[in-house]
């Protein structure tokens, strides 16, 4: 599977692209945290891992590390605007429950 970005998100992720020097693509992932264990990381990144998986959606590299590869594989990251707020949103097939917060999920 890959990670894919939405139109919304690759603008977005262009833009931050375009604003830093020498970054080449997304770093996405996971880390431990919250009440229900992971949450996601999204970073800009200037250089590639020897052990990361790299997908290419419209156009953006995506680059995600081993450890979080399988709690985010067929993740769809969207950008989404609400009035005054913006943020990424994840689609994400292997979440089996999320925390009431929205900030953290579990996978099974």
């Amino acid at each position: 599977m890959s990670i894919q970005l939405s139109e919304a998100a690759a603008e977005r992720v262009g833009g931050y692209l375009r604003e830093q020097p020498g970054s080449i693509g997304l770093r996405f992932g996971v880390r431990k945290t919250g009440c229900s264990g992971w949450a996601y990381v999204v970073d800009i990144t200037d250089h590639i891992e020897q052990d990361d998986s790299v997908f290419e959606s419209r156009g953006i590299k995506v680059l995600v590390n081993p450890d979080s590869l399988p709690l985010v594989t067929g993740t769809e990251i969207d950008y989404i605007r609400q009035g005054l707020n913006q943020s990424f949103a994840f689609r994400n097939p292997n979440v089996t429950n999320e925390c009431g917060c929205g900030e953290s999920f579990t996978v099974s």
